[in-house]
């Protein structure tokens, strides 16, 4: 029998198309991560991270970040956060690392990573942890936008929630390098050109705005530098001589130009390497 063309039909448009799989079990892991084609939340049964006391030099903006994130677990009034500056000064590390420690607290608070570029997606990823007994940090890190980039217009999704509202169980954290997530040549080059320069890019300018904590980082000097190097080989059980430890670390972020977090932990991974440390 000649099957009706109606449902070859709706069956080719079923696989081209897919239905979004169900939202997961959210009690099965700490933190999941955002996919689509298809549309799914993936559980991560081990999160890259160190630990909170690890991030040596950033006082203030991990004790920021951290309060917010506490009331935000306990059910209380929060902010959208925003972490921009300097890069490899531990951004994306603090917020896995604030996670963690509150997590251990409160037991149903969940990190999401999302994609940039799966942002034109986050509302239906928002209809997933609406209705949730859990409370999610939603994290997008190294947020940007280029002149033609229209992906901003979903993230107002997040932070604004349009007529819905922003669903209560859900906050947005988000890295950048650039404070207003957009290059600044490109904003002097718009205001130079608009007939009304003021109005020219303040749709995309105030979008900073709408987060209620702007946390800065900045480039690190060599106490802070060292004083890292020295918080990883005390957490590994790394015993080196202090002289010739400071002398190769010294020389290490003078090869690479610059001094950061990220440069601190790459040079106590060869380190560790040399001394026959396992990094676990």
């Amino acid at each position: 029998m000649t099957q009706d063309p109606m449902i070859r039909i709706a069956e080719a448009l079923e696989r081209m198309s897919p239905a979004p799989l169900p939202a997961p079990d959210f009690n099965a892991a700490s933190a999941f991560v955002w996919h689509v084609d298809p549309e799914r939340l993936s559980p991560v049964a081990a999160v890259n991270r160190v630990d909170l006391e690890l991030l040596v030099g950033i006082n203030r903006s991990r004790d920021t970040l951290l309060e917010n994130t506490r009331r935000f677990a306990a059910g209380l009034g929060a902010n959208n956060a925003l972490l921009w500056g300097a890069r490899g000064m531990g951004k994306s590390s603090l917020v896995k690392a604030v996670h963690a420690a509150v997590q251990a607290d409160f037991d149903a608070l969940k990190l999401v990573e999302l994609q940039r570029e799966d942002l034109p997606t986050v509302g239906q990823l928002l209809n997933h942890l609406r209705n949730a007994d859990q409370r999610f940090i939603l994290f997008c890190d190294d947020l940007s936008f280029s002149h033609d980039d229209q992906h901003y217009k979903s993230l107002k999704a997040v932070l604004d929630g349009g007529i819905e509202g922003r669903p209560e169980n859900v906050v947005f954290y988000a890295t950048s390098n650039r404070r207003h997530l957009m290059p600044r040549d490109m904003i002097e080059n718009e205001r130079s050109s608009a007939i009304n320069p003021s109005e020219a890019v303040e749709e995309k300018v105030s979008l900073s705005d709408r987060f209620g904590l702007w946390l800065g980082f900045h480039p690190c000097d060599q106490d802070e530098y060292l004083a890292m190097i020295d918080g990883y080989c005390a957490a590994h059980g790394a015993s080196v001589d202090a002289a010739t430890l400071r002398a190769e670390a010294i020389e290490w972020q003078a090869t690479r130009g610059s001094r950061s977090g990220r440069v601190a932990w790459q040079f106590f991974c060869d380190l560790a390497g040399r001394h026959g440390i396992a990094l676990k």
